[in-house]
């Protein structure tokens, strides 16, 4: 940045000129830059035109969709393709994507998040950005941090404790920013723990930048500054959207009185300086809609999931095929809000099954287009066609998931269940294909068909993408990136979500989805990871060696079927007998394998080190607890196939002993019991001797803090005494 410019040039930097670009500054030669909302599309606005529509681009499958694939290679391709339409419409920022834990399956927004589990989104969503910034367009990694609700989004308090915040809502925005440096990371609407995140100094400038290292902008998402001092003094570069004359006033104003370090302002200014010179090195370009288009479809395919298959109905042959449910003819493909893409084209189930099959295909709509409402007659029409047909596809979903607001049910609508009643009854081959942006309960609807396709919000291609799973072009391979309960009251964030009066207490703490309902042993119907294939895999023994890198797990996987598939290969860790809470089992590390029918794959999976660890509050870092780990290599988080134990050295973590240690923590420490051995040695005979030789009254006083001790007549331990204990165990 050239040393004439001005604080207030400095200032009017460090907000946007509209909605989607940065400010232009004459004096230094910088030109405004576009950044635009994604993050399964480029939602590009016309000039002139509808905030929430935009020029057409490719609407890929949103990320409920593409974190079920569990292929991070798809993820990269995916990202590349959007940087090459960025590039096409001279975009320089992609605003996504969002890696907020889904941490209640009532969230508005979880449409556009991965998953449950922070192994899983980080390493998808690393390969997003690094797919998009390969094309020299930046990512924007959001939302910064722990928003994971719309209920009272602009100014909710996620209130939470440092271990699940670090082990839970952070690690996977830890993996991102570390592995593939992202151009800028989007600061949260809401608090937390009562501080705004645009405003929060230990968020935005001791962990994101002193710990782990970000070298980009931060920038704040569209309206979620309050105070724009406040947030520059914190670590926000950049506030959106503009103009914000009167917040570029406050921090000229500041700095001349010296409330606000001229330098910090300064920084700011250049880390927008520095983006926009990078934008600046990109190439245009022009992209294949038709080619995207198949990308979007392959995509789609791969994240479908088999839920249920009794007697192996699916795939379909030469049978006729009543199609049932308004959402066949009019597909519900993605989320509302922010995100919403224009697309290039956009395919339907009910035309894609029509032209794969030249056996009858009836229609009937069974519900009102806007999915929540019918009568009779449309009951009655749709169980018509279904006893008329050999199959029954019924294609049912949620109404709506949209960012600014939460769900309050995880149910179908009336109209739909009652669809699913009248056609099973009318044809017991049913099958039932969902399209919804975050889970929805199954039972006990689903005892009535034999089966069911899980078809998530798929993007433009996705009913083409659901003929070629139904009709066995493409072997199902999706697997669920969150639980599916049996009912919300199940849910571990049951009783604390969404909160009330300001506040949302994460009260589960680290047993987010799955850790919840695996450490509860709670029922579910579909677990996470879990999916079905129209082929069968079999696990050989699995072995694992242990390095300063981590751990190294191999299992020979075979295809037992007659028919190629793909196998997505889990590996859970879990430590009996640790020192802290944990859930029985966590994800650490996954595979996803093309595997030929009668072929067997090695599968090699690697646990790092880091990825063990959990975060311990006394000593304020992350710590490998020392011991034997269980390790489950399995094909879900129920559906363990090989299990082997590992020992695994942990770190040195011995936590100083204190006079408010209690006598049973200084026992546990070596030279703890070696100091206090020695005391009541020399105390013999004495009341405290005969205390310590009665085993009950020991436990007893094994948590009494060493301190108290002192207080009990006729004992050894005076409080210059503990004193020199303290000294002499943390010498």
């Amino acid at each position: 940045m050239k040393p004439e410019l001005s604080t207030a040039d400095q200032a009017a930097l460090t907000s946007g000129s509209d909605f989607w670009r940065t400010t232009a500054v004459e004096s230094a030669d910088l030109p405004a830059i576009t950044v635009t909302d994604g993050p399964h599309g480029v939602r590009m606005q016309a000039d002139g035109g509808d905030l929430l529509a935009g020029v057409p681009a490719t609407c890929f499958p949103p990320a409920v969709a593409s974190a079920s694939t569990w292929d991070p290679e798809l993820l990269r391709r995916m990202g590349e393709a959007l940087g090459d339409e960025c590039r096409a419409m001279d975009v320089a920022v992609l605003l996504g994507p969002g890696v907020n834990l889904k941490r209640s399956p009532l969230g508005g927004r979880n449409f556009e998040y991965f998953s449950e589990d922070p192994i899983l989104t980080g390493v998808l969503a690393t390969e997003w950005v690094l797919g998009l910034q390969s094309k020299g367009v930046g990512a924007s990694l959001k939302h910064f941090a722990v928003n994971s609700q719309e209920t009272d989004r602009m100014r909710v308090s996620a209130d939470l404790d440092e271990r699940p915040l670090r082990e839970m809502y952070l690690r996977a925005f830890h993996r991102v920013v570390t592995r593939a440096q992202p151009w800028t990371v989007m600061c949260a609407y809401n608090k937390v723990n009562g501080t705004y995140a645009s405003e929060h100094h230990w968020l935005l400038t001791e962990v994101l930048r002193d710990e782990w290292g970000f070298e980009g902008l931060v920038v704040s998402d569209w309206g979620a500054v309050v105070d724009r001092v406040a947030a520059v003094r914190a670590g926000l570069d950049l506030t959106m959207p503009g103009p914000d004359a009167a917040g570029d006033r406050a921090l000229v104003d500041a700095v001349a009185a010296g409330t606000l370090d001229g330098g910090v302002l300064g920084t700011a200014a250049q880390r927008v300086h520095n983006l926009v010179l990078k934008a600046g090195t990109r190439e245009s370009g022009s992209y294949d809609a038709a080619a995207h288009h198949a990308l979007a479809r392959e995509i789609a395919g791969r994240a479908i999931v088999l839920l249920k298959n009794d007697g192996d109905l699916l795939p379909l042959g030469g049978q006729s095929l009543a199609v049932l449910g308004e959402f066949a003819r009019t597909p519900r493909y993605q989320g509302g809000g922010s995100s919403q893409i224009t697309p290039t084209r956009l395919d339907d189930a009910l035309t894609e099954i029509t032209n794969s099959t030249s056996a009858t295909v009836r229609f009937a709509a069974g519900y009102s287009a806007d999915g929540d409402t019918g009568d009779e007659a449309l009951l009655a029409e749709a169980a018509e066609a279904a006893a008329a047909s050999d199959v029954a596809l019924v294609f049912v979903g949620s109404v709506h998931e949209t960012e600014g607001a939460d769900r309050d049910s995880l149910d179908l609508p009336a109209a739909q269940l009652a669809l699913i009643e009248r056609v099973s009854a009318a044809n017991p081959r049913t099958v039932v294909v969902l399209s919804n942006g975050a889970v929805l309960l199954t039972s006990p609807w689903e005892a009535r068909v034999p089966a069911i396709v899980e078809g998530w919000l798929l993007g433009q291609a996705g009913g083409s993408a659901l003929a070629d799973v139904l009709f066995g072009r493409v072997n199902p391979s999706g697997r669920l990136a969150e639980t599916i309960p049996v009912a919300l009251a199940d849910h571990p964030s049951f009783l604390d979500f969404p909160g009330e009066h300001g506040h949302v207490r994460y009260g589960e703490g680290v047993h987010v989805g799955y850790r919840g309902f695996d450490a509860r042993g709670q029922a579910v119907s579909y677990p996470f990871g879990f999916g079905l294939s129209y082929t069968t895999f079999a696990y050989g023994t699995a072995e694992a060696t242990a390095s300063e890198a981590g751990v190294e797990i191999r299992v020979p996987v075979t295809n037992t079927g007659d028919r190629d598939g793909r196998e997505v290969v889990q590996v859970y860790v879990g430590l009996p007998g640790s020192a802290v809470r944990r859930a029985p089992r966590e994800l650490k590390a996954f595979a996803n394998v093309p595997i030929a029918a009668g072929a067997t794959a090695e599968v090699t999976l690697h646990v790092e080190r880091a990825d063990l660890a959990y975060w311990d509050t006394r000593l304020n870092r992350w710590v490998v607890e020392d011991g034997d780990y269980v390790i489950e290599v399995g094909a879900s988080s129920r559906d363990i196939r090989a299990t082997v134990t590992q020992r695994v050295t942990g770190d040195d973590a011995r936590v100083p002993l204190t006079a408010e240690s209690s006598v049973g923590e200084w026992f546990a420490d070596p030279r703890g019991a070696e100091l206090l051995g020695e005391v009541f040695a020399s105390a013999a005979g004495s009341a405290t001797a005969a205390l310590t030789a009665d085993p009950s009254m020991l436990m007893m006083l094994g948590s009494l803090p060493l301190s108290r001790m002192a207080m009990f007549p006729g004992s050894p331990f005076t409080a210059a005494e503990v004193e020199k204990l303290v000294l002499a165990a943390n010498d």
